[in-house]
């Protein structure tokens, strides 16, 4: 008689939601949930409660458990937004919200670091440069700002998965993927170092421990069993990084095949044997399979513009959030918005320009203009940031897939196959695939599968997919466009 079917319990703390999926070991989804999570600002300061993140997945585990049995689900491990810093007192509690990726309040701390140890140097340590938006400069920051919370801190934590690590196992852990976005992770022998945590005057032991995605953190310990409904002891992998998972999933493999991430904020990313450390703006990254690197070009402004649109629609409306009503517009809309351009940098920027202080606008109005031309325009700046992100790695895209909550929005992946003038091949159900990629690491770890690409190729697959081709008439459109687009910051930085 066969036995029951077992389950991965897989999740994805993003940025605007947490995302849970049981996933069985043929990488078929048996029960899926999201619940959002607010952001708090304080001027140009962008923070979560680290409590926001554990409720949520508290909620979703709980659903999961009352339809299946615990003793069904084998495994727990998570992917994550990246670049945080998460300090953690004794207990492991918050002592203050977490400190996201897109806040760069940590430039003066970044400039006295690489005086101290050479921006090469830093290049050379970690694969990446060195700005205020990392989480080391983040801990320099804390130290000299907050020093009654910097006492309190015994740990730190670089990605949101990984305090649900700690709340689930005691362990402070973190994979090398998310950790490579530290500031403070020599990529080569993916380790701390020490040289430059000696130049920022942090203490090593502040560090969580380093994993690969596929070893296990430790079991789930009875109190948070006892919480979530997990049976005690349920072995929990560390996970990876939100980029590596959503880089696994997507299937990309050799030179010349991007993947494009449209979340809150977004990226281009390719697969490597090594860091790219010629071009400036690009960000390297441990792969989660072994001796494999991502490179990729991050974007602090993706989904987060259409999120704004949408709202912006809502508060002149006067009724709630639809993104129904904003496709029907763009449905109406036409190729080049009329010559409006939209600068998407509503947050600063990471590229096409390292600029936190850069911000949005329009550029070309007139009383022809329409609220159409206005919301199109905005998603055409995305995509010209988009189109500079790939110009700047090393290979001419031969193949281009999407992934991300962006992909639902069909006039915007068309706008993107017309910038780039490629076929792009959009996921069907992109939002929970870096949760479903995920799984394969705690497949590996408990030797269900043997490589993460006989389990991830499914999920990239034809079936999976939807091709959006480039309208030929959009070329001679959106060229000259693009070029007066990356004359804008240049033209306007002086007046942020």
């Amino acid at each position: 008689m066969m036995g029951k079917i077992r389950y991965i319990a897989a999740f994805d703390v993003g940025t605007t939601a947490v995302k849970g999926v049981l996933v069985d070991e043929m990488g078929r989804p048996a029960a899926a949930r999201s619940i959002d999570i607010p952001t708090l600002f304080t001027g140009e300061w962008k923070e979560q409660n680290p409590q926001s993140w554990w409720d949520a997945f508290q909620r979703i585990s709980l659903e999961f458990t009352a339809l299946f049995p615990p003793g069904q689900i084998e495994a727990l491990v998570m992917s994550g937004q990246m670049q945080d810093l998460i300090p953690l007192d004794e207990a492991l509690d918050p002592v203050c919200n977490a400190i996201l990726y897109s806040d760069g309040r940590a430039e003066p701390q970044t400039e006295r670091l690489k005086a101290a140890v050479g921006p090469e140097r830093i290049l050379k340590i970690t694969g990446n440069r060195c700005d205020g938006s990392l989480p080391l400069p983040k801990l320099m920051w804390l130290k000299e700002n907050c020093p009654e919370l910097y006492a309190r801190t015994r740990h730190i934590l670089i990605s949101s998965k990984d305090y649900l690590l700690a709340r689930l196992t005691g362990v402070c852990a973190g994979d090398v993927t998310a950790c490579s976005t530290a500031g403070a992770m020599d990529l080569a022998q993916k380790c701390w170092s020490e040289d430059l945590l000696d130049a920022a005057g942090v203490s090593p032991e502040l560090f969580p421990r380093l994993f690969a995605a596929h070893e296990k953190v430790g079991g789930v310990r009875p109190e948070a069993a006892m919480a979530c409904g997990y049976l005690s002891g349920t072995p929990v992998f560390a996970g990876t990084g939100d980029a590596g998972a959503t880089t696994l999933a997507s299937g990309i493999a050799a030179p010349g095949q991007y993947s494009v991430n449209l979340g809150t904020s977004g990226w281009v990313a390719a697969m490597s044997g090594g860091p790219l450390l010629t071009e400036e703006g690009v960000f390297n990254l441990a792969a989660m399979p072994a001796g494999r690197y991502i490179n990729v070009v991050p974007f602090l402004n993706a989904g987060n513009v259409h999120g704004w649109l949408t709202g912006l629609m809502a508060e002149f409306s006067g009724g709630a959030a639809d993104y129904g009503v904003l496709s029907a517009l763009l449905e109406q809309s036409e190729p080049g918005s009329g010559g409006v351009l939209f600068l998407p940098y509503l947050l600063g920027e990471r590229f096409p320009v390292l600029d936190p202080n850069a911000r949005g606008c329009y550029i070309g109005l007139t009383p022809r203009t329409s609220a159409a031309n206005l919301a199109r325009a905005a998603l055409e700046g995305v995509a010209f940031s988009i189109r500079q992100g790939l110009e700047r790695l090393d290979a001419a895209p031969q193949r281009v897939s999407l992934i991300g909550g962006g992909g639902r929005e069909d006039v915007w992946c068309q706008i993107l196959a017309d910038v780039l003038g490629r076929e792009i091949a959009v996921f069907r159900d992109g939002s929970l695939l870096p949760a479903m990629a995920v799984a394969s690491a705690a497949l590996l770890g408990l030797g269900k599968i043997t490589c993460y690409e006989k389990f991830t190729a499914s999920l990239s697959g034809a079936k999976n997919c939807v091709p959006y081709a480039p309208r030929p008439d959009c070329g001679g459109i959106y060229g000259p466009l693009y070029e007066k687009f990356r004359r804008l910051h240049p033209a306007l930085q002086t007046l942020w």
